[in-house]
């Protein structure tokens, strides 16, 4: 233990003058931190205000590509769509919605407004959800 102790302390002292003769250090920012940043800004009113919800659709999936955005109306069965109409929080609805978000994308309801995630948690409070795992 003293041994491996001990060189690593001369390691450390022989190239202490080399790292100083380099000059300062450079810290570059990494592109995963930047990507998150970009991921975590508020969505622009510019950009929620070119959502067009389709007439008879309850909800838009919107991703970008190459900085254009693309929408996709996330469609339902005929029952479900019913469903989703007066009850937002249940199953089918948080499924197809959550689907969206997995291929990267934001989900809008048809008044344009988003629904994140912490809209997506008040819902979880209007109802009991039960997962089954294997």
């Amino acid at each position: 233990m003293r041994h491996t102790l001990a060189i690593a302390l001369f390691w450390l002292a022989a190239s202490l003058p080399c790292a100083l003769a380099a000059g300062p250090l450079q810290i570059e920012q990494s592109t995963r931190l930047a990507q998150v940043e970009r991921a975590t800004e508020p969505a622009s009113a510019a950009r929620q205000a070119d959502i067009v919800v389709p007439p008879n659709a309850l909800y838009v999936c919107v991703t970008s590509a190459g900085g254009v955005l693309m929408q996709t109306v996330i469609e339902f069965a005929p029952k479900v769509a019913e469903l989703c109409a007066s009850h937002p929080e249940m199953g089918p609805c948080q499924y197809e919605r959550n689907a969206c978000r997995r291929g990267g994308g934001r989900v809008f309801a048809a008044n344009a407004k988003e629904i994140t995630m912490a809209t997506e948690a008040e819902y979880d409070k209007k109802v009991l959800r039960v997962q089954l795992k294997p």
